[in-house]
C-alpha cells in the first residue's frame, strides 16, 4: 500500500480590496475545499459507501482511515489491508477512497448513522452525546507524562511557523502531535478542523504508532466536543486549543481523564481539567498555578 502524495491545497484567485474609501484588486488565495468519498470494502469483495467529506485535497488516505479509527470501524494497523483510489475502467479518480479491512467480511456499520454528505464544518461523525463515547467502553486515561508550562506554550509558535498554508489563505484549521518536551512529531492541516485532526490520527494508525500515550495535541482552534471524542479514541492525555473549549467539551476532557488547556499564549494558558500534568518551576524550584 502506498502513501499518496501531496496535492495542492490551495488555489489563486483576485480579491476586490475596499479601504480607506479606495478599491484596488490585486491576487489572493483561497483554501481548496472539495468532497471526498469514503468507501469500506472487505476480502469478500463487498464495497459500502460510508460517507462524502468535504475537505482540503492531501493526505486523503490518512483522512480516511483516521474517520474509520473515531467511529470504532478500525483500531490498529491490523485492521487495514489497503487503501486506494477508486478506479474504474476510464481512470482513477482522486474524489473517492477505498479502505480494504483485512477481515474477510465487513464488521455491523449499524452505529455509523450519519451517511450521506458532511460538510467540512461538521465533525460529530454520529456520535451526538457522551453517552456514546461511554457506550463504546472507553475508559479513563489514566497515564500520560508531566508537560513542562514553558514547553506548552511554546508549541503554538512552532505550529504557526509550519502553517504554509494557512499563510497563503488564513482558511484552514492545524491539529498537531507534540512530545511533551516539546518536539512537534507531526502536523496536518485542512479547511475542517476535524478532517485536520482525522488526518493526523490516520497517519498515526498507518505508521502503526497509536495510542498516543505519551503525546500533547494542540488545535490551532477552538476545542469542540467532536474533537476531544477523537482524542478520547487516539487515547491522548493532555490536548491543548489556542481557542476556546465548548462546554462539552470539558466535560468529555473530566470524563476520561484528559488534560485540557485553552487559550494557549506565550504567556499564560487555562487550564479547565487535569491540572496535575502541567507543571512549572521557578529558579528556586518552586512550583507555581498554570491558570
Amino acid at each position: 500500500m502506498s502513501r499518496e502524495g501531496w496535492r495542492g491545497r490551495t488555489t489563486p484567485t483576485l480579491v476586490r480590496v475596499v479601504a480607506a474609501g479606495r478599491t484596488t484588486e490585486r491576487p489572493d488565495a483561497l483554501a481548496v475545499e472539495e468532497p471526498l468519498a469514503i468507501r469500506l470494502a472487505a476480502g469478500d469483495g463487498r464495497v459500502v459507501d460510508l460517507v462524502t467529506t468535504m475537505r482540503t485535497p492531501g493526505d486523503d488516505f490518512e483522512l480516511a482511515v483516521g474517520w474509520l479509527v473515531a467511529e470504532g470501524v478500525v483500531a490498529t494497523r491490523r485492521d487495514v489491508y489497503d487503501v486506494s483510489w477508486c478506479v474504474t475502467d476510464e481512470a482513477q479518480h482522486r474524489n473517492a477512497v477505498t479502505v480494504t479491512l483485512a477481515a474477510a467480511r465487513l464488521p455491523d456499520l449499524g452505529h455509523l448513522d450519519r451517511r450521506g454528505v458532511m460538510t467540512s464544518a461538521c465533525g460529530v461523525c454520529g456520535r451526538a452525546s457522551l453517552d456514546a463515547l461511554e457506550d463504546r467502553g472507553l475508559a479513563p486515561i489514566d497515564h500520560g507524562p508531566a508537560v513542562d508550562l514553558e514547553a506548552l506554550v511554546r508549541m503554538p509558535a512552532t505550529l504557526r511557523g509550519l502553517q504554509d498554508a494557512f499563510d497563503a489563505t488564513g482558511g484552514l484549521h492545524a491539529a498537531a502531535r507534540f512530545t511533551a518536551m516539546g518536539d512537534l512529531i507531526a502536523l496536518r492541516e485542512d479547511v475542517g478542523r476535524h478532517n485536520a485532526l482525522d488526518k493526523l490520527v490516520g497517519a498515526a494508525l498507518l505508521d502503526d504508532d497509536l495510542p498516543w500515550n505519551d503525546s500533547v495535541l494542540v488545535l490551532s482552534g477552538r476545542a469542540s466536543y467532536e474533537l476531544l471524542a477523537k482524542a478520547v479514541v487516539a487515547r491522548v492525555p493532555v490536548v491543548a486549543a489556542i481557542g476556546a473549549p465548548s462546554s462539552l467539551a470539558v466535560e468529555v476532557a473530566a470524563t476520561f481523564g484528559i488534560t485540557l488547556a485553552g487559550f494557549l499564549r506565550p504567556d499564560r494558558v487555562n487550564v479547565y481539567t487535569g491540572p496535575e500534568r502541567i507543571r512549572s518551576s521557578v529558579a528556586t524550584g518552586e512550583r507555581r498555578s498554570a491558570t
